[in-house]
């Protein structure tokens, strides 16, 4: 199976008579512009499997746990300094304190860490 990655109004064609372009993206579901001949059947797969045809061998059943990536953006990053800030200035040897200080790092590592990361790799 062919797999294509398209941003919001990339196309692609099948043939020279069908043109799917994608729209717009929302979270996980994105919307899809289909151009075809009339004469060509075109349905959706839980249409299909229920009008009793059987699913594709080539379509995989995708996770039901999805990652959502969090948007990130200048009030977060300012979020971020703070709690390192405030990290910094409590007792290190705490081990409540160390532990937070690695899940903070294990989350979102430092640019420091990052370039050693990148260097080393």
């Amino acid at each position: 199976m062919l797999s294509l990655n398209l941003k919001p109004g990339e196309y692609m064609t099948i043939g020279e008579d069908v043109v799917i372009q994608l729209d717009r993206m929302s979270g996980d579901r994105c919307k899809l512009l289909v151009d075809a001949p009339k004469e060509l059947t075109i349905l959706r797969g839980e249409v299909l499997e229920r009008a009793g045809g059987q699913r594709p061998d080539c379509v995989f059943d995708t996770p039901r746990w999805h990652r959502q990536e969090i948007p990130w953006n200048r009030s977060k990053a300012q979020a971020l300094t703070a709690m390192r800030a405030l990290l910094a200035q409590m007792d290190g040897k705490d081990g409540d304190v160390q532990a937070l200080r690695r899940q903070l790092e294990h989350m979102f590592p430092s640019e420091a860490k990052q370039t050693t990361e990148v260097s080393n790799g």
